[in-house]
């Protein structure tokens, strides 16, 4: 709204007061728009749908009216049980509860998450909790084990219900819902509303209330987004020139692999960083570990997958950076989300590769704004934050030095050499500096590495295949086979960030470059403006494929069936392995 005089302030939305007390502690003055519009409905027990982005405060709008409600009751039973996709996600909901109910006497709260210990999860449910947080894998093993019971809930919160759709969960959401007391709320909540949730809802929301706040801007308003385009192999570079060169508290990496976040937090480690890894393979400990690093300012560069970072709201993030594009839009306004939340501004930064420029023009139809091409730092520009980084450090440790006085031994060991020397203070302090940088040199040499200018396709009734044939040959050549034979197409390397793979399906079995692109876009969940150079052969084909391709996901490629063959996919130049049979065609 324009007019913030018209958005009501929480004390005007029936609040209980320990939550006005918490919240006011908090610093929270304004509700969100989906804080405004949803909160009274769950204060009043409505069935809700409330459809908006990450980072609009949908975690508030549900928890502020359920503790006010069910926050200083003496009930021992479940009373409100939330399902969230990830752990993560589960357990930052956890701690916003006891965050906006810290005052509330009576409250407890219980996160029910896998990778955690069975033990405390029993004790505290045989001991009463009023709120349950879980995924929902972790949610339906409890309930068949007998020690969690839902027969006295009050309301069921489904957040983030397109997410868990996407991983995979929905039966088991399905299973849990037909658990719940005929009369229970219930408050869906997703960023989008894809028809399974929607037939999900219809099912057994009653007469529920819809909230759609704003666009898919929304969330990407207040967050500066550039991108900068980049050669796959300059990439390690760029990055280090963008951080030496760019201001932030924090900043999340987000890397495509889980190998990938290993690799490079311990390249930025290596190259002066405070950085680590978040990823699946970590224990859970160790995972809130390492968020609990980054929000107390241990470390300042978390490297990450989407999964893991899924519910991340941590303030001192600053800037989100996508080393590896994401493979859809959806998943990129999730993960610049993680920045610019509840009203903050923030910054994002995307690496584009010349294969990857028809994602960029994805993104920027499904955010609806425009992504602001950077330029790459040069030396003059790292050399700059470096001094000023430098001078920084000598005056803070010249004010340290001033306060708690252990400078004063110092100063009468500089004047002793001045005085035995007779060398002019700056340059024992210039000798100084240099003794403290060791080999490693302060200035950067003017090297930066090639950019590539964004040539932005052309719209074409018929698009270019990506190889020695179009996709759109066949109807150019009208099937003819008696043409001249061609000459031998001259060999060519995949394009940087690319590798060769080949497969056991040809022209001879009648395959065509959109089969293959189809069969690999569906089945590797990969958009067809990541897949490279398709060559058609007689009795093979070769397609170029990110170099970061998942081994799970070409592992999976291997028993594809494309035009009656097994594709059989490897590396090109790899042994082959036993040939399947063709696929009869009567299956």
């Amino acid at each position: 709204m324009s007019d913030q005089t018209a958005i009501p302030a929480f004390d005007a939305l029936g609040l209980d007061t320990v939550v006005l007390k918490a919240i006011g502690e908090m610093g929270y003055t304004t509700p969100s728009s989906i804080q405004e519009a949803i909160i009274p409905l769950m204060m009043g027990g409505r069935d809700v749908i409330g459809q908006a982005q990450t980072g609009t405060g949908k975690t508030a709008a549900f928890a502020l009216p359920l503790i006010s409600r069910f926050g200083n009751t003496q009930a021992q039973a479940v009373q409100v049980l939330v399902l969230a996709p990830t752990r993560e996600l589960a357990l930052q909901v956890t701690e916003s509860f006891e965050n906006y109910g810290k005052h509330a006497s009576n409250l407890r709260v219980i996160s029910l998450c896998g990778g955690m210990d069975y033990r405390p999860q029993n004790k505290a449910l045989r001991d009463g909790v009023q709120i349950v947080v879980g995924t929902p894998g972790r949610v339906v093993d409890h309930l068949k084990r007998g020690t969690l019971r839902l027969d006295t809930l009050q309301c069921l919160v489904l957040d983030e219900a397109d997410e868990m759709l996407r991983m995979g969960f929905i039966d088991d959401v399905e299973w849990v819902m037909e658990q719940t007391p005929k009369a229970c709320q219930v408050a869906l909540l997703s960023a989008t509303m894809p028809p399974p949730i929607r037939k999900l809802a219809q099912r057994f929301l009653k007469d529920p209330q819809e909230i759609t706040v704003a666009t898919k801007t929304a969330t990407v308003a207040l967050i500066k987004q550039r991108y900068l385009f980049i050669n796959q192999r300059d990439k390690l570079d760029a990055l280090v020139r963008v951080l030496e060169t760019e201001t932030f508290e924090g900043v999340i990496l987000f890397a495509r692999t889980k190998e990938s976040t290993v690799e490079l937090a311990e390249f930025l480690r290596n190259a002066g960083f405070r950085a680590t890894a978040l990823n699946g393979d970590m224990a859970q400990a160790q995972r809130e570990q390492v968020v609990e690093q980054i929000k107390n300012g241990r470390i300042d560069i978390l490297v990450a997958t989407d999964v893991v970072a899924r519910g991340l709201d941590v303030p001192r993030i600053s800037m989100v950076l996508n080393y590896d594009i994401p493979f859809d839009g959806e998943t990129y306004v999730h993960r610049i989300g993680r920045t610019g939340r509840a009203g903050r501004e923030g910054d994002a930064i995307l690496f584009v590769t010349p294969r990857e420029k028809r994602m960029l023009m994805s993104i920027e139809r499904l955010t609806r704004q425009k992504v602001t091409e950077m330029t790459l730092p040069n030396a003059a520009a790292i050399n700059a934050a470096r001094q000023r980084k430098f001078i920084a450090r000598l005056t803070d440790a010249m004010n340290a030095g001033q306060k708690d006085g252990k400078a004063e031994k110092f100063r009468e060991l500089m004047e002793l050499c001045h005085k035995e020397t007779g060398a002019e203070m700056v340059d024992i302090a210039a000798a100084l500096a240099r003794i403290s940088q060791g080999d490693a040199p302060l200035f950067a040499d003017d090297k930066p590495a090639p950019v590539i200018r964004l040539k932005r396709p052309e719209r074409d009734s018929q698009p270019r295949g990506r190889g020695g044939e179009s996709r759109g040959r066949d109807a150019r050549a009208g099937g003819r086979e008696d043409r001249a034979p061609r000459a031998p197409r001259a060999p060519t390397t995949p394009d940087a960030g690319m590798v060769r793979y080949r497969i056991e399906v040809g022209r001879t079995h009648g395959v065509k470059p959109a089969n293959i692109v189809g069969a690999i876009a569906n089945e590797a969940k990969l958009t067809s403006g990541n897949i490279g150079r398709i060559d058609i052969f007689p009795e093979h084909s070769t397609v170029d494929l990110p170099e970061s391709m998942p081994s799970s996901a070409l592992t999976h490629l291997k028993k594809v069936w494309v035009a009656g063959q097994q594709m059989n996919i490897r590396q090109e130049g790899q042994a082959a392995a036993r040939a399947p049979k063709a696929r009869r065609a009567n299956g």
